[in-house]
């Protein structure tokens, strides 16, 4: 099949793009609003984009009930943000967390959540969560949007804290299979990282065995 997505006359029951690009990881962003109350909410549109320095993004689509979504007004006041590393033990509070709460609403209290301090940034970490990312806002580029009343904006960050609980380490390696972390699919599903493989890359020039291997 084929739809042109500018119609979205796809005749499927619901629209598969984001069936298309999986898995995406979850970035389960905490920030500050100008009061210091916490908001966390995951996005699924999240990644690193660099390296050097190490920066991440996530994208911010349609709005609340009351208004624009809160990570992002958050980031762009306070200039900070925590991305937390969202799990398999963590899923339902995950979710929980997914609530399109009124302003204000401490999600992570809602979720039974306990928060610690980060080191660097005043936005607090999910304490159960094994990995954390503590982030300075560097820029928001806007995104077109489908909906006029709606906000489509992508946030990058640059990280400058990293924490890892050491019970995920195997050799000084962060050991997936420990983490098992959780990623978003199309529609409502999500999956758990359980297997993990390596493949070294090829050189160049490209070598007799490797050609062989073809």
């Amino acid at each position: 099949m084929f739809y042109d997505t500018r119609t979205d006359r796809h005749g499927l029951p619901h629209d598969p793009f984001k069936a298309c690009v999986v898995p995406r990881p979850i970035g389960w962003i905490t920030t500050l609003d100008a009061g210091g109350v916490v908001n966390l909410a995951p996005y699924s549109f999240f990644n690193g984009v660099a390296g050097e320095p190490p920066m991440v993004m996530f994208a911010s689509n349609g709005r609340k009930p009351d208004g624009p979504k809160d990570s992002i007004a958050n980031c762009e006041a306070t200039g900070e943000f925590v991305a937390n590393m969202a799990t398999w033990d963590l899923r339902d509070a995950m979710n929980r967390t997914s609530i399109p709460a009124p302003a204000g609403v401490d999600e992570a209290a809602l979720a039974g959540l306990e928060m610690v301090p980060s080191a660097l940034v005043k936005p607090p970490r999910v304490k159960a969560a094994p990995i954390h990312l503590e982030c300075l806002y560097h820029q928001t580029v806007e995104l077109p949007s489908d909906d006029p009343k709606g906000r489509n904006a992508m946030v990058v960050g640059r990280v400058i804290g990293i924490h890892i609980d050491e019970s995920v380490l195997t050799d000084g390696l962060v050991d997936m299979a420990k983490v098992r972390p959780i990623a978003r699919l199309g529609y409502m599903d999500y999956t758990r990282v359980d297997l993990v493989f390596s493949m070294l890359r090829p050189g160049w020039p490209v070598s007799d065995e490797s050609e062989a291997a073809d």
